[in-house]
């Protein structure tokens, strides 16, 4: 038997047990180390309707266990694991839009990162295990998937070096986006959150200025920038106001990137004349490729994107609990970073 943590609601999560799961041909069994929490497990209007189930996404851990045929890896690597995985060879993966892929939607691990154990399927053994390097540890490991989703934005974005970046939520995604445009040679670099604590981070993290979301951010960025807007702006939160403060604040011949989403049903209201005639674009980001994946483990390795540091609270299984509601506050807490074998 193994010990889990199910999701019944925010405030509820349970530790419960169930067997180890069995593996077959094809497949590996993955003892797991270290499993974060996403700010997308704590959206509850899109998990509660699933509920009782074991959610985490963001692990690494070491090979417990190997199936027939499986030639790649072996007993004791350490890995990281994606839950979903594109089929690399439909209609919408061979133009490259990997996250629009039908397998990449339905594909999964069992039960999920908040358990000792998870058995990986035959398609995620194929294409959706990386062994990490000796220099990455573990805790770093459960940054691979949230900074191959922001990998994969800022490449569809088109961010160059030099552009001002405006990066609307400084949660955990909002800081990803900031340290990996820093990286890339992005310019001016702006944040916004109502959270002292987080800007606080961001300020620590290199913003060249974070702001209360409250604020004329416009007015700020202005300041700032010579009288100009951002050239992206990174929307990182779901609350339909900073949609609307992004279309306020790109600048001409901009993008904005809607990392994040609202719930269903909400519209957003664009000015199509203003942004007909000034070139501004308008895109949505989800989601991660293998190749995705793949640099982001490359960027955690070299160190230019110093992962770790983000990590507020590291919890046993047990308190599973505990790191959802802190999560779901968006308080004094950054990563959260459940370690089921404690």
């Amino acid at each position: 038997m193994m010990r889990v943590a199910v999701y019944y609601n925010n405030s509820d999560v349970r530790v419960e047990e169930r067997p180890v799961p069995r593996i077959g041909a094809g497949e590996v069994l993955i003892k797991v180390m270290t499993s974060g929490i996403c700010g997308s497990d704590v959206m509850e209007w899109y998990r509660i309707k699933k509920a009782p189930l074991v959610l985490g996404h963001e692990i690494a851990g070491e090979i417990a266990e190997v199936g027939a045929g499986v030639a790649r890896y072996k007993v004791g690597d350490r890995v990281f694991v994606s839950h979903h995985i594109p089929c690399n060879t439909c209609h919408y993966c061979l133009r490259g839009y990997h996250t629009a892929c039908e397998t990449l939607h339905t594909t999964n691990y069992d039960p999920g990162g908040f358990a000792e154990y998870i058995r990986v399927p035959r398609l995620n053994c194929d294409r959706g295990v990386f062994l990490l390097p000796d220099d990455v540890s573990f805790d770093a490991g459960v940054f691979v998937e949230p900074l191959a989703c922001v990998v994969r934005g800022q490449r569809i974005a088109g961010l160059q070096p030099g552009q001002t970046v405006l990066i609307l939520g400084s949660g955990i995604s909002g800081l990803l986006h900031l340290l990996l445009a820093r990286s890339l040679g992005a310019g001016r670099m702006v944040t916004t959150d109502i959270s002292p604590f987080r800007l606080d981070m961001a300020r620590q993290f290199g913003a060249d200025g974070a702001f209360d979301a409250r604020e004329d951010i416009p007015a700020h960025l202005r300041r700032i920038n010579g009288d100009r807007l951002a050239d992206l702006v990174i929307v990182c939160t779901g609350a339909l106001s900073a949609f609307k403060q992004a279309l306020q604040s790109v600048d001409r011949g901009g993008t904005i990137l809607c990392f994040a989403t609202t719930e269903p049903g909400v519209d957003l209201p664009v000015p199509i004349n203003d942004f007909w005639r000034n070139e501004i674009k308008l895109l949505p980001s989800y989601g991660n490729s293998p190749l995705d994946a793949t640099v982001a483990i490359e960027l955690i390795r070299s160190g230019r994107v110093p992962v770790e540091r983000m990590i507020t609270h590291r919890l046993p299984l047990d308190q599973t609990g505990l790191g959802f509601r802190l999560v779901a506050a968006g308080g004094d807490s950054m990563k959260v970073v459940i370690e089921p074998q404690k």
